[in-house]
């Protein structure tokens, strides 16, 4: 089974935001030397937890000091975005690494209403109209070279015009998101980590309606999920507690601050053990342990969803102990390391 990365790049408490950055790409480049596919970056606006509210600008930086892994966005936000513009970009950086970089599409607005309204094409009216599948369609369009004979935009070259295109991935938590994957036959990224209500449906929805015909990626799912792994499950469970006070936190209307310090956290949160706020799906949305249990907890769920890749999200306040949990799952799945 294949296991990636997805980065917050979380902004541990006492630390700046360029500190978390700068901790993405050391993560990054530990990653790479592992052996993990790929390694994707979030968009988050107006927030104190996480530095990236930019990924197309720290994939240009994360592909540079890296060597072998894929690169890409979980994802850029495409309703804030002309899609000829994310083509633009996302041509660019698949010029400047060749067959490295994924362009992850999502459609929430990755920050609060007010940022939403403040990042949105149009304000001239209250609501914006959802027209996100013809954008989506645009956006493929433009990557492809693919209009119609007749749509007017056929006569735009997007540039630089190199051979093959970025992996494109829809990513969602919802069935609606499921159904659009499926629809449009590119491969789909379920965010778990999100919201779990609907990983089951969602999934299953996508591999039984999903326009195989579409391309060689139709059919290919990730699931991306939390996960803290440690040396032993107590110690799992006190990083832990780090994710599970800011979430109270946040859920109680205390800002989107720092990830707090697992001392910090124990005296707010008590006991180490337990999910977080809302957390009612089938599966957790972090999964919490030391390397036998995670890889025995993963190894089932993958087999269940029948997934052929598992993204990890790793929120805790010491990157040391981030880096510890990655470099202990890759060994529990054996992935192969990569030199230089």
């Amino acid at each position: 089974m294949k296991l990636s990365i997805v980065d917050q790049s979380p902004v541990p408490e006492g630390l700046t935001p360029a500190d978390a950055l700068r901790n993405t790409i050391d993560l990054a480049q530990l990653a790479d030397r592992l052996g993990y596919e790929r390694y994707w970056i979030a968009e988050h606006h107006a927030t104190g937890s996480f530095a990236s509210s930019a990924p197309e600008i720290l994939i240009a930086r994360v592909a540079a000091e890296t060597a072998h892994i894929r690169v890409g966005s979980g994802g850029v936000m495409l309703p804030h975005y002309s899609p000829l513009k994310v083509a633009e970009v996302f041509r660019m950086l698949h010029a400047l690494y060749p067959a490295r970089i994924d362009l992850g599409i999502g459609r929430a607005p990755g920050g609060s209403p007010l940022d939403t309204f403040a990042l949105r094409r149009d304000r001239t009216s209250r609501t914006m109209p959802d027209d996100f599948p013809q954008q989506m369609a645009e956006l493929i369009a433009f990557l492809d070279a693919n209009f119609p004979d007749e749509h007017p935009f056929r006569e735009i070259a997007v540039s630089p015009a190199m051979p093959g295109a970025p992996e494109v991935w829809l990513l969602g938590s919802s069935m609606w998101s499921a159904a659009a994957a499926a629809q449009f036959g590119v491969p789909y990224a379920f965010a778990h980590f999100i919201d779990p209500t609907h990983t089951r449906e969602a999934i299953e929805y996508y591999h039984h309606h999903v326009n195989r015909e579409a391309g060689a990626m139709a059919g290919r799912t990730i699931l991306a999920l939390g996960a803290i792994c440690a040396e032993t499950d107590d110690e799992a469970h006190r990083l832990y507690s780090s994710v599970r006070a800011w979430a109270q936190r946040l859920r109680q209307g205390g800002g989107r601050g720092p990830i707090p310090t697992p001392e910090r956290a124990m005296a707010q949160v008590g006991s180490t053990h337990g999910r977080l706020p809302n957390d009612t799906g089938e599966w957790p949305r972090v999964f919490v342990g030391d390397q036998s249990r995670l890889r025995d907890e993963l190894s089932h769920l993958a087999d269940v969803l029948s997934i052929d890749e598992i993204m990890i999200v790793t929120v805790v306040h010491d990157h040391q102990a981030r880096r510890r949990s990655y470099e202990l799952l890759a060994e529990a799945f054996g992935l192969e390391p990569r030199a230089g």
